[in-house]
């Protein structure tokens, strides 16, 4: 049975869903919903705590993303750009073999399931230009410059 636990964070709301410990979900906003449970993920709320204070780069929670084979290759991508940094879809497209494919990379990062964690905020467009993200652009600018050593969150 999949649980939720809404986390409340500096970005506001966040919504973590999944089954037999896995996260499969983290989302912007509260979403209660069948098997909502308060304390539920604990790991996942401890560990973004400690994001949220500057006091962790890394996560270390049992993920299970749903997605296509190319979206799967495109999130493994992200969490691999390191706390801080950002890199464009060309980039990004680049890194995983497929550099004509900008826009399928755009799509498989605007369908990353687990916010944060798998980290599409930092993707930015050309130039540097921040572009789209599900929290919002102002969320964006503010993970972005929480890694920068800003605290604005």
């Amino acid at each position: 049975m999949t649980r939720y636990a809404i986390l409340d964070t500096p970005a506001g709301p966040l919504t973590v869903a999944g089954r037999d410990g896995w996260v499969e979900t983290l989302r912007f906003g509260a979403e209660a919903g069948k098997g909502w449970e308060p304390g539920a993920f604990p790991d996942a709320a401890r560990q973004l705590e400690l994001y949220f204070q500057a006091k962790l780069k890394e996560f270390d929670l049992a993920l299970r993303p749903e997605g296509t084979e190319f979206q799967q290759q495109v999130w493994t991508e992200l969490r691999c750009i390191p706390y801080g940094a950002t890199v464009t879809y060309g980039e990004l497209a680049r890194r995983i073999g497929h550099p004509a494919a900008v826009r399928a990379v755009g799509l498989a990062n605007g369908a990353n399931p687990i916010a944060i964690v798998i980290p599409c905020h930092r993707v930015v467009g050309a130039g540097g230009k921040l572009t789209g993200y599900a929290g919002g652009l102002d969320v964006k600018r503010r993970l972005l410059a929480l890694e920068r050593g800003e605290k604005l969150l």
